[in-house]
């Protein structure tokens, strides 16, 4: 597969809540695969605060180790799809975790980032709900590690805080589906937040969250 000479980028506008509508108009397009790479340092940080493998997380029946291995999953799923395999070539690749799941992050995590790099961005990837754009699946993943991040974080007692450029980008996804994210079955209903409240807040009550308690 070729190598990208650029990263793929959209041309979606990251909108900072502190500024007027108008100061956001020459905000530059959102950069998806260092933010992939960020979204997986965020992991990655958290997996190493992990000492009790069996905590519960905000996942509800999950978890820390059901939550790892989750993520880390769907990092297996990534060269393979983005190398144009089907669904079924590509659950051929992918093969049980092992015990050790900060190595199988390390890993996976490395491998999938690879395979983003090499990517064209508009080549369509088959997933099991419909074939999408290299560029789609990538922010769909992006955001799916980010959230991640937030409830390893919680799990773990360890540092809520997200990057701020990551929490921007995530929230031009998941917003605009407000109204699906429930129907999807994938997260409990939207948490009541104040307007004013911190966007880091208002994007984890999009998704049944609520990082106030």
């Amino acid at each position: 597969m070729t190598t990208n000479a650029t990263a793929p980028t959209d041309t979606t506008k990251t909108p900072d809540p502190t500024l007027p509508d108008e100061a956001t108009d020459t905000a530059a397009p959102v950069d998806w695969y260092t933010l992939q790479q960020q979204a997986h340092r965020e992991f990655a940080r958290r997996i190493a605060a992990v000492d009790d493998w069996n905590a519960p997380t905000p996942d509800k029946e999950w978890t820390v180790g059901d939550l790892v291995r989750h993520v880390v999953q769907e990092q297996q799923w990534i060269p393979p799809l983005l190398a144009g395999l089907t669904l079924d070539q590509a659950r051929r690749r992918v093969d049980p975790l092992g015990d050790d799941l900060p190595a199988e992050w390390h890993t996976h995590s490395s491998l999938a980032t690879a395979a983003w790099q090499a990517a064209p961005a508009d080549a369509s990837v088959q997933l099991s709900y419909d074939t999408v754009t290299v560029l789609d699946y990538l922010r769909e993943q992006v955001s799916d590690v980010t959230i991640h991040s937030w409830d390893l974080a919680r799990a773990t007692a360890a540092d809520e805080v997200l990057d701020d450029a990551l929490v921007a980008a995530v929230w031009t996804v998941f917003e605009p589906q407000r109204d699906a994210l429930e129907a999807s079955g994938l997260f409990d209903s939207p948490v009541p937040m104040p307007e004013d409240a911190p966007l880091q807040s208002r994007l984890l009550a999009l998704t049944g969250r609520d990082d106030r308690r």
